[in-house]
């Protein structure tokens, strides 16, 4: 990979000094572009990676990724009957069904440039964009969105109607994390580079973001970004301090995330549903 990330490199310094666009790129820059798309889907590359503890993004990556909204141009494209307008086609997806992974019909969207792993299930509709990793095993269900760059680990279930957010720009930060084992209730929003730590089960409808508190009652501190591993989390609300401003009769509340150690009734929920998986 050291060759293709020399290439990308060079490609984004004469882009980001206005030397290239998508009108002049040639046809060997292009091919330059498709090869890290494929080191993108077959896992050779990631635009994150957990070094001596902490996740970090792989800036040369992401500039890979907007190379390709950059140097490539919006022209018309075929699924099925529908003709779409798009920089970049749909991921090709006869590698999944040989390892063991099922994406059902109609609305279940692999943008090109997204790796998805071995025995993982995909339930329409569910959408997974350009950089991002889905983990073996995970389970993406209804209306989930998977956002550009993020990092879901393995056997991680994705509830019906959650939002894992993209973080694209700048190249330097890092994005959605979701970490191994990880349990999300429908209707979650993952969002701003948090990182859900393995082995956490987080109520439905619960937001995580960056400018959200989280109150670890087993460690027992507020933290923000980041749940710890192995907590079981849900949203409350505590007094915020605008409710001493007079139009606040009854005081103000605002969001925050409680966190408590996983429970055994918890984990043992959890475990049924795997069985849907199966």
């Amino acid at each position: 990979m050291t060759q293709l990330e020399g290439e990308i490199s060079d490609l984004w310094e004469r882009y980001d000094a206005g030397e290239i666009d998508a009108q002049s790129a040639t046809d060997g820059q292009l091919a330059t572009l498709d090869a890290f798309l494929d080191a993108l889907e077959s896992g050779e590359v990631r635009a994150a990676e957990k070094r001596s503890g902490g996740w970090e993004a792989n800036a040369w990556v992401k500039r890979g990724i907007l190379l390709n909204f950059g140097l490539r141009e919006t022209r018309p494209r075929t699924y099925g009957d529908v003709t779409y307008h798009d920089v970049l086609p749909l991921r090709e997806t006869n590698d999944l069904g040989e390892r063991g992974t099922r994406n059902t019909p109609d609305g279940t969207v692999i943008r090109r440039g997204a790796f998805v792993g071995g025995d993982a299930i995909l339930m329409s509709p569910a959408f997974v964009n350009v950089g991002a990793r889905v983990g073996d095993g995970t389970l993406v269900d209804s209306c989930d969105t998977v956002g550009s760059c993020a990092q879901i680990g393995s056997d991680v279930k994705l509830g019906a109607n959650t939002l894992i957010g993209g973080v694209l720009e700048p190249v330097e930060s890092a994005p959605v994390v979701v970490e191994d084992g990880v349990s999300l209730g429908a209707g979650c929003r993952v969002t701003s580079g948090f990182v859900v730590g393995e082995g956490s089960i987080v109520g439905e409808n619960t937001l995580l973001t960056p400018r959200i508190p989280v109150y670890d009652l087993v460690e027992e501190e507020v933290i923000y970004g980041e749940l710890p591993p192995e907590r079981r989390a849900f949203t409350r609300y505590v007094e915020s301090t605008i409710g001493e401003h007079e139009l606040f009769e009854g005081g103000a509340y605002k969001p925050a995330v409680v966190a408590l150690d996983v429970e055994s009734e918890t984990l043992d929920a959890t475990r049924r549903e795997a069985a849907l998986r199966e």
